[in-house]
């Protein structure tokens, strides 16, 4: 049996989307996968079954004003947070 969150494909395109706007000091991969697990741990989940349903559902959130300025103000809130706290080796510090 096969579930996928399509709330993950949203939040990727919203990061790909917005990602200079957000001004992180760094967009390595560690970290845009921290703003994405932030992110979706804060959203409620959409599973789908199947793939055919991906486009539908995904059209619904990108149609719905309200909906896709939650998902972008979560997006800007777990950048945020990530950008204070990185845990990349980029930005930490040696001795961390």
């Amino acid at each position: 049996m096969k579930v996928h969150n399509i709330m993950e494909v949203v939040v990727v395109d919203v990061l790909k989307k917005y990602k200079d706007q957000l001004h992180m000091p760094c967009t390595c991969e560690q970290c845009m996968n921290d703003v994405l697990a932030m992110t979706l741990n804060h959203l409620k989940p959409q599973y789908i079954v199947k793939d055919s349903n991906s486009a539908y559902v995904r059209a619904l959130h990108e149609a719905d004003r309200q909906g896709s300025t939650a998902i972008l103000t979560k997006v800007a809130w777990a950048a945020r947070v990530v950008a204070e706290n990185p845990r990349c080796d980029k930005l930490r510090g040696p001795s961390e």
